[in-house]
């Protein structure tokens, strides 16, 4: 049985890092680098020593980071290995006090466990999502995968909802708990640039707010050439219908004319429109 912990694993993390980045050079006598390591753990279980204890932590160090890389490799870039490093620290600290040398099996295979389940502690801590919708989402995908890699395609919704042996309200309120928005830090790395300096993702983001100027001027260039010609109400039309976005009948409203009218009208300037782009059509192809 481990000990039980007096501080939640995100707060010892903290400690941990500054432990993992900072360390001291070992100033342990030179006897235990010349001992067995079976004669190490015995003299650390009779007398818990500080100074061997902190032998034993440089000894397996290494497999922390082992471990932690392992899982980062299938983290978004925005966890920072550093903090994986220091939850796992707290993990070999926990299995080198609970490890007993009476069981016959080998430190190494006895810590990576307790290592592995202080990262993933951590991770958990650091999730903001329910554990329960990570369950679900991976439920309802793995029912998905399955079943596209058995028919070749995306199931529908009966048929995710035959395989997950739901129904009605319930299969709707699994998959909505299944879709749970997802985050990400807009400073992290979206691809290598030139010049070595990674371009992160708030320097490609678009800005829906802020017009393009080139698509401005193409807009404006088009509405010159289509209303070309128009009388007044011929253009107002075309203006309100394509570029406002106003129905036939909210047209016919604004010009006191009937919306049969309006669409009278409509329909004329469009054969107009098309014989005249027609016999333009050389003049508008891009030049080579």
């Amino acid at each position: 049985m481990s000990r039980p912990r007096t501080a939640s694993t995100g707060t010892r993390a903290r400690g941990g890092r500054y432990a993992v980045e900072h360390a001291e050079p070992s100033k342990l006598p030179n006897k235990l680098d010349k001992l067995p390591i079976r004669e190490v753990w015995q003299q650390y279980r009779k007398s818990h020593a500080r100074e061997i204890r902190n032998f034993l932590m440089e000894k397996y160090l290494p497999l922390v980071r082992y471990n932690a890389e392992r899982i980062y490799a299938r983290l978004p870039d925005e966890v920072d290995i550093q903090d994986l490093m220091s939850a796992g620290l707290f993990g070999l600290m926990d299995a080198i006090d609970a490890f007993d040398l009476g069981r016959g099996v080998k430190f190494e295979t006895y810590c990576a466990p307790r290592i592995r389940g202080a990262v993933l502690d951590e991770l958990r801590s650091m999730d903001w999502v329910p554990r329960l919708v990570r369950h679900r989402t991976s439920k309802v995908e793995g029912a998905r995968q399955a079943f596209e890699m058995e028919h070749g395609r995306a199931p529908t919704q009966d048929e995710l909802s035959s395989i997950l042996g739901l129904a009605g309200e319930e299969f709707e309120k699994y998959e909505r708990d299944s879709s749970a928005v997802g985050t990400f830090s807009l400073t992290r790395k979206c691809f290598a640039g030139d010049s070595n300096k990674d371009v992160r993702e708030i320097d490609v983001i678009k800005d829906e707010s802020q017009n393009n100027p080139f698509a401005d001027i193409q807009r404006k260039d088009v509405k010159d050439l289509i209303t070309k010609g128009l009388s007044r109400a011929e253009r107002l039309i075309v203006i309100l219908y394509y570029f406002e976005e106003m129905t036939m009948k909210e047209i016919g409203a604004t010009l006191d004319l009937s919306e049969s009218r309006v669409s009278q009208m409509h329909s004329s300037i469009l054969a107009r429109l098309k014989a005249q782009m027609q016999h333009r059509a050389r003049e508008l192809e891009p030049a080579h």
